[in-house]
């Protein structure tokens, strides 16, 4: 393979590369806004059910 056709080909994955990382963020972000728009804000539901440390220091 010439030369001229290895950088043709690293240039073509370089630009594929780019478009990849470009379609990946907008995606991302129309899909952030979707949640927004059906969660409103809500607080994250707690995700263990260890005592608060109030509670660890009435309790000792």
């Amino acid at each position: 393979m010439p030369l001229e056709e290895i950088g043709a080909i690293l240039l073509f994955l370089v630009v594929v590369f780019i478009l990849g990382n470009l379609w990946f963020h907008f995606i991302e972000a129309i899909l952030k806004r979707i949640k927004r728009l059906f969660t409103r804000h809500k607080e994250p539901p707690v995700w263990h059910t260890l005592p608060t440390d109030e509670e660890d220091i009435k309790n000792a």
